[in-house]
């Protein structure tokens, strides 16, 4: 069973906790700090597995951990888990991630815009996301952009392709196509 999340930065600063275990407060810091220089010191060639600190549960805890730029993805696991499949997880997780990056650009291309606040109700900017969501939807979303692209210069209906094109003192020489069509 996960344990805990952690992702913080190169200087230990927390950029996500999240704990699924109850611990106070003051506890949950010193696991982060704890965790931080355990997997700080350690080399960036050796093995993302080690026995969790001695604040989490010592060693039938594992912390199995990725290290991206400037980022630690730690995720804190009892003895059940398999530490491969923590690894693709983390690894889904990134993906994910930078899959969403432009939805959090949009979101704040609705509150703020120039410099200048656009936005401040919740409820209006859900409702501009969701009216981008059904626009997206309703076109097949950017990942179908090529396809539909594609398709469109297949239907243009020319009576030949041109082989040159004379533009005033500019003759472009048009490579055979008839392998893409």
């Amino acid at each position: 069973m996960i344990q805990a999340i952690l992702v913080f930065n190169n200087h230990g600063k927390p950029r996500l906790v999240r704990f699924y275990q109850r611990f106070p407060e003051e506890i949950q810091q010193q696991i982060v700090r704890e965790t931080f220089h355990l997997v700080l010191k350690r080399d960036d060639n050796i093995c993302n597995f080690l026995e969790g600190g001695s604040l989490i549960g010592g060693s039938d805890y594992k912390l199995i951990y990725r290290h991206y730029a400037t980022l630690y993805f730690v995720f804190c696991v009892d003895s059940s888990e398999s530490e491969l499949g923590i690894l693709d997880l983390i690894q889904v997780h990134l993906e994910v991630v930078f899959f969403i990056a432009p939805k959090v650009h949009y979101i704040l291309q609705e509150v703020v815009m120039g410099g200048m606040v656009l936005e401040t109700n919740m409820n209006e900017i859900v409702a501009q996301i969701e009216a981008q969501n059904r626009l997206e939807k309703s076109e097949g979303g950017l990942s179908a952009a090529p396809a539909r692209a594609v398709s469109a210069v297949k239907n243009i209906n020319l009576p030949e392709i041109p082989r040159n094109i004379n533009i005033g003192d500019l003759n472009i020489k048009v490579p055979n196509l008839s392998q893409f069509v």
